[in-house]
C-alpha cells in the first residue's frame, strides 16, 4: 500500500466475519436483522450485507436513505425523529422504496398526515431509559394519542415501538449491559402486549450494537439494528462485545516525527480524522487510540504500553517506549485502531482496502 497521508484501511475479511456473525445470531433467534447502515456508509459494504440474505436497512438521515435507495435498497427506515423540513425528499423517496420513518410526537405525526403523497411505514420511538429522544415507555397518553389518529390515516401505516438503549454504551461490564437489555425488552413488550389487540402486527425493534452481540435472549422482539458491529471500534472492545482481532478498520498514519526524550511520536493524523472521543484508563488517562503495525493483509495485535496520547486538529501524539521508538522510524506508516469507528469514516469519507480498492461513503 502506497500511503502518503492519512488513509482509513478496511480489512474486507473482518467485516464479512462480523457480517455472518450477526447475521447467524438473527436466525438462531427468529429476529429480523434491519442493520444499521450509519457506521460504514458505503454502498460496496451494503453489498457484502445484501449477499447475506438481507434485504432491510436502518439508516440515520434522509439524505443516507436517498443514497442507498440509489443504491438498490428498497426497504429502508429512517431511525432518527423525522426532520419536517424535508418532506419533499421524503415524499419522493416513498414513491421508489418502502419506507418508514420515526415519531416522537404529535405534531410531526399531524404533518405527516395532510402532507406525505405515499403510504409510509411509521415507528414510535420509545425512550426505555438511554433519554435522549422518543416517549418515555409508560407516557400512555402521548402513545395513545398517536395511535387513535394512526386508526384513521390513509397515508401513515402504524409498525410498532423502536428503541434504541444507548445507555450500554456507558456500561461498566457486560452485566450492566444485559441488565439494560432485558429491562429494555421487559418495557417495549409491555407495549406490545398493552396495543395488540388494536394493532395485531405490533413490531418490537432494538438496536444499540453492546446489547446484539453480547445477550443470547430477544424474546419478543421482532428486529434488531445494531451498526457499528460491522467494523466495530474500541469502544466495543472495551464493552466486551468484541475481541480486538474483530475490529476491522485503522487509520494509517505516518510518521512525521521522534522525540526520543520523552517516548513519543507524532503522526501525521489527529482530531479531524479520528474525532476526538477518548477512552479513560484506571489512573484518569486519556486514550484515543490503540497502535497497530499493517501485516500483509491484516493488522498486528495492539503495541503495548503505547497508545494517541493526544489530538490535535492534524497531529496525533503517541506515548510508546524505548523499544517501540528504536523500531520506528520518520516515514513509516503506523495504524491506529479507532475509539470510535462511526465518528472517524464520518471524517474519512473514504476506505483503501488490503486489495487496493478506494471505497467511497455517502
Amino acid at each position: 500500500m502506497n500511503i502518503t497521508q492519512p488513509t482509513l484501511i478496511l480489512d474486507k475479511q473482518k467485516c464479512l466475519r462480523n457480517i455472518q456473525r450477526m447475521s447467524d445470531k438473527a436466525k438462531k433467534h427468529n429476529v429480523k436483522l434491519r442493520p444499521h447502515f450509519k457506521t460504514h456508509q458505503s454502498k460496496e459494504i451494503g453489498n457484502w450485507v445484501k449477499s447475506f440474505g438481507i434485504n432491510s436497512i436502518t439508516v440515520s438521515s434522509v439524505s443516507m436513505a436517498e443514497y442507498f435507495a440509489d443504491a438498490g435498497w428498497k426497504n429502508i427506515t429512517i431511525a432518527f425523529p423525522f426532520n419536517i423540513l424535508e418532506i419533499e425528499k421524503a415524499n419522493n423517496l416513498a414513491k421508489k422504496i418502502k419506507l418508514n420513518l420515526l415519531i416522537e410526537n404529535f405534531k410531526t405525526f399531524k404533518f405527516l398526515n395532510k402532507n406525505l403523497k405515499s403510504n409510509i411505514g411509521f415507528f414510535i420511538k420509545i425512550d426505555t431509559g438511554y433519554h435522549r429522544s422518543g416517549f418515555s415507555w409508560d407516557d400512555s397518553e402521548k402513545i395513545n394519542e398517536i395511535l387513535e389518529a394512526a386508526k384513521n390515516s390513509s397515508k401513515l401505516n402504524f409498525i410498532g415501538f423502536l428503541t434504541h438503549s444507548g445507555q450500554t454504551y456507558h456500561a461498566k461490564s457486560k452485566k450492566e449491559i444485559l441488565q439494560i437489555h432485558f429491562d429494555s425488552i421487559k418495557k417495549m413488550n409491555s407495549l406490545k402486549e398493552k396495543y395488540i389487540q388494536d394493532f395485531a402486527n405490533i413490531e418490537i425493534s432494538i438496536g444499540d450494537t453492546p446489547s446484539c452481540s453480547i445477550a443470547e435472549d430477544f424474546k419478543g422482539v421482532d428486529e434488531i439494528r445494531p451498526g457499528n458491529f460491522i467494523l466495530y471500534d474500541l469502544m466495543q472492545y472495551k464493552l466486551g462485545s468484541c475481541s480486538i482481532q474483530d475490529i476491522a478498520v485503522s487509520l494509517a498514519c505516518p510518521v512525521v516525527s521522534i522525540h526520543k526524550e520523552r517516548d513519543e511520536i507524532i503522526v501525521y493524523g489527529g482530531g479531524v480524522q479520528l474525532s476526538k472521543e477518548f477512552l479513560t484508563d484506571k489512573n484518569g488517562n486519556k486514550n484515543f487510540g490503540y497502535i497497530i503495525n499493517f501485516q500483509e493483509n491484516n493488522f498486528s495485535l495492539p503495541v503495548k504500553n503505547t497508545f494517541v496520547k493526544s489530538l490535535s486538529q492534524e497531529h496525533g501524539i503517541i506515548k510508546t517506549n524505548s523499544d517501540f521508538i528504536s523500531k520506528t522510524k520518520i516515514g513509516d506508516v503506523i495504524g491506529i485502531l479507532p475509539v470510535h469507528a462511526c465518528m472517524t469514516v464520518s471524517a474519512m469519507k473514504n476506505y483503501l482496502t488490503f486489495d487496493g480498492e478506494v471505497l467511497e461513503t455517502c
